[in-house]
């Protein structure tokens, strides 16, 4: 089963489409650190089927470069993932770049196609900013849809915020819907909350299935999960870090727990990496020790108008007064983006006598990442990263049931 994966970010839908048995013949994306992410995630996955996963452990421990890493990987799977823009004018060149993948596989046709384009117009944020009106990435389907045409998988999975079926009263969704069909793809779309999934954040997508006309299996029925796991127990075995702690290469503190086994958060590995806190000034710690006993103590939010005068720092009491968050223990994390690229505020640790946001290595849990699945770049390309990606765990779910329709 071949896939192709466009607009891939850190390749958390990839993640759960391997999983479930489908192999990728390349993936396209213009962010050259999440390309690096993948192409590190394509060197676990090949030395992994070949027995030789103590290669890879040596990078993450830091004992081997990256150059030294893909060294050990076949050039032309290295090659497979694309640094490069999708738009109108890029398909043709890179619809050759993948023919020629298909050919060096000798592979004759791609069964899937699957991706998520930037998602931002179609945000309830994003789609009250004027110049969201006319930005290209609201029609980012069309570059996506010539793949099809030029491909004609059997199915397609597209990816998006929920806001892509409200925006402009529904017409965004009209148009993709009438698109796709005018090519040959009947479609499906519903929105999905990955905590029914396994994941452990309230997080909803859009997703839609499209499948080529004559194969028109609807949309899957998906397998709930039981929900009996919590914040906390994804937290539990890390080790507790002050702000601005890092310990790129750490030790478990706790054997591993049913989440971490059923869901292959913990994988097999040996040890941590990237548990790597930002540093936070004294004002804000203050307010991050209200916001923790509010919580913890009460369950009740810090609102930003309740924070003394002289901790306070914007003039404006009236909006985002939500701007700091504590991440549930008990419960399920809030919705994890992007922004935490910038600041932490929105996903402050629990724990008092940690009294900080969270880690990399935490968020990237949240999102029900493996703990040996790594996020090359900067701290800030890392948050980046996670905070965009699609939860594994969702995209397997949603990978199960393709594979089963398409065999």
């Amino acid at each position: 089963m071949i896939y192709l994966d466009l607009f891939a970010g850190a390749s958390g839908l990839s993640e759960g489409f391997r999983r479930a048995g489908f192999t990728p013949i390349a993936h396209i994306e213009k962010n050259s650190d999440a390309c690096f992410t993948i192409r590190t995630r394509v060197a676990y996955h090949y030395l992994k089927e070949r027995g030789k996963l103590k290669d890879y452990d040596k990078y993450l421990a830091g004992r081997i470069s990256r150059d030294s890493l893909y060294q050990l990987i076949p050039s032309h799977l290295i090659d497979s993932v694309i640094n490069a823009e999708i738009n109108n004018d890029s398909v043709h060149s890179l619809s050759a770049k993948v023919r020629t993948r298909l050919k060096a596989a000798g592979q004759r046709a791609i069964d899937l196609i699957i991706g998520g384009p930037p998602c931002q117009p179609y945000s309830l944020l994003g789609r009250h900013r004027e110049s969201m009106i006319r930005d290209e990435r609201n029609f980012l389907y069309v570059p996506y849809g010539q793949f099809l045409k030029k491909f004609k998988p059997k199915a397609f999975i597209f990816e998006n915020v929920p806001g892509l079926l409200s925006a402009k009263n529904g017409l965004h969704f009209q148009n993709i819907e009438r698109y796709f069909n005018k090519i040959g793809y009947a479609v499906h779309a519903k929105i999905l909350d990955s905590s029914d999934f396994g994941v452990i954040q309230k997080r909803r997508r859009v997703i839609i299935v499209g499948w080529k006309k004559g194969f028109d299996f609807g949309f899957p029925e998906l397998a709930f999960a039981p929900k009996r796991w919590t914040v906390k127990d994804i937290l539990s075995d890390l080790p507790r870090l002050h702000p601005g702690e890092s310990k790129p290469v750490a030790k478990y503190t706790r054997r591993t727990n049913a989440y971490l086994k059923r869901y292959e958060i913990r994988n097999g590995a040996r040890f941590i990496t990237q548990n790597v806190t930002r540093p936070h000034n004294p004002n804000d710690l203050a307010i991050y020790q209200l916001a923790i006993e509010k919580w913890n103590g009460e369950q009740v939010r810090l609102k930003y108008p309740d924070i003394p005068s002289r901790l306070q720092t914007h003039r404006n009491t009236h909006a985002f007064v939500d701007r700091y968050k504590v991440v549930d223990p008990s419960g399920l994390a809030h919705t994890l983006v992007a922004h935490i690229a910038k600041d932490g505020h929105y996903y402050i640790h629990p724990d008092l006598d940690q009294c900080r946001s969270l880690s990399l290595r935490e968020a990237a849990r949240i999102q029900s990442f493996p703990d040996d699945f790594f996020f090359e770049g900067s701290r800030t390309a890392a948050f980046t990263q996670i905070g965009n990606a699609v939860p594994p765990l969702l995209a397997k779910a949603i990978a199960d049931q393709i594979y089963a329709h398409l065999r």
